[in-house]
């Protein structure tokens, strides 16, 4: 590794302090740096204080570590700071050999590193320096889900989203730059969904009344070749009512549940032969008024004789291949007999309006007695594996 010098004065001054923790992946004491650099024909005669990345860089990684080393010397105090002088955390080694940085830095930013030491005669030694981060050549946001300020039912799970796939090698990183926080305090786990996407999930459904926050920081973070993590956000949202449905697909009924206790049992009727309502827990991801319904849109052409085109009342989205909740007044007949839609969950339009209007997104609906499975990822599937599978995609 290149290691820069820095500028070097020496004050008469007495001892400083010491004692901190020793830097993380631990630091070679004063005597083994001395055999290391005779081996390497580096020998310090000097009181001497270095500074990676090198002082007067224009383009040092921001993921890299911040790294001051003291030669013939003990390190008492290290501090790096950006121009609005907030200092970055790090460690400092038992035997003051070495400082190394514990947080990211940020794009397109100059730090200025100072450095107090002292020498084997008790002189004081100072430094300072300071290098500028890259100016990445684009920057990616993520998104989050849900939105700051809303209400949402027990069974929503944190949704991250990014512009970018991000690569392998970057994704523990991520994890550690996105937090979770609840009032009151909630076991969780994330998983990665796919390489743009990570979501996070109680590890029981979320306790009603529960407020929570999740911030994200991924500056200084490389997520894809190229391009680098945008500005920091918070967003804040709280848990509704335990809303948690079941669908009895044999006995065509629907029954609602707030918070342990039926409020509501509704005739209904789901997929019949060859358009089975899928088996498994969902989750209620969108609430839409009205909504066009077109049967091309499942592969149905024009010409078959099952195609349907047309627009419902109080649909609300359970899986991405188009399985809803909406008012169905066309089979009201046979809403609590027999299964005759396409797959979807119909009722009458009273009942639509009325579990329209007490449904959250994030409500949980579970449906049972169907031969076919949901598929993993078909919705908002986290409820499908135990929270011991789930934390594992980690």
């Amino acid at each position: 590794m290149r290691v820069a010098r820095t500028l070097v004065v020496v004050l008469v001054l007495g001892l400083g302090a010491c004692g901190q923790e020793e830097a993380r992946g631990g630091a070679s004491s004063p005597l083994e740096l001395a055999h290391a650099n005779a081996a390497s024909g580096m020998v310090k005669t000097v009181p001497e204080i270095s500074v990676t990345p090198d002082p007067g860089s224009r383009s040092a990684r921001p993921d890299r570590d911040v790294v001051v080393r003291a030669y013939r010397s003990r390190l008492t105090r290290v501090t790096v700071a950006p121009d609005d002088g907030r200092e970055l955390e790090g460690r400092l080694a038992a035997d003051g050999s070495l400082w190394r940085s514990r947080q990211l830095l940020r794009t397109a930013e100059t730090y200025t590193v100072s450095a107090w030491a002292i020498d084997t005669t008790g002189k004081e030694i100072f430094s300072t320096s300071s290098f500028r981060t890259l100016t990445p050549r684009a920057t990616i946001s993520a998104s989050v889900t849900p939105l700051t300020g809303s209400t949402v039912g027990v069974g929503m799970p944190v949704i991250v989203s990014f512009g970018v796939p991000v690569r392998d090698s970057a994704r523990s990183s991520v994890l550690k730059a996105l937090k979770v926080t609840s009032t009151p305090k909630v076991k969780g786990a994330w998983r990665w969904m796919s390489s743009q996407q990570v979501q996070w999930r109680p590890r029981s459904y979320w306790p009603s009344g529960t407020k929570v926050t999740v911030t994200r920081d991924l500056r200084g973070l490389e997520l894809s070749p190229g391009y680098w993590g945008g500005v920091s956000h918070t967003v804040r949202f709280r848990i509704g009512a335990a809303m948690v449905s079941t669908v009895d697909v044999d006995a065509h009924t629907l029954t609602v549940r707030r918070n342990g206790s039926v409020v509501r049992t509704i005739p209904i009727t789901t997929g019949k032969r060859g358009f089975e309502t899928r088996n498994g827990v969902k989750v209620i991801m969108t609430r839409e008024r009205t909504r066009r319904m077109r049967a091309e849109t499942t592969g149905i052409d024009k010409d078959d004789p099952e195609y349907y085109d047309l627009v419902v009342d109080y649909a609300m989205r359970l899986t991405h291949s188009g399985e809803f909740l909406h008012a169905a007044p066309w089979s009201v007949g046979s809403q609590g007999h027999a299964n005759v839609s396409h797959g979807c969950t119909g009722m009458s339009t009273a009942n639509a309006r009325w579990l329209y209007d007490n449904s959250s997104i994030g409500d949980v609906v579970i449906y049972k007695g169907s031969p076919r499975p949901l598929e993993w990822g078909n919705g908002y599937t986290a409820w499908q594996k135990s929270f011991a599978e789930w934390a594992r995609g980690s």
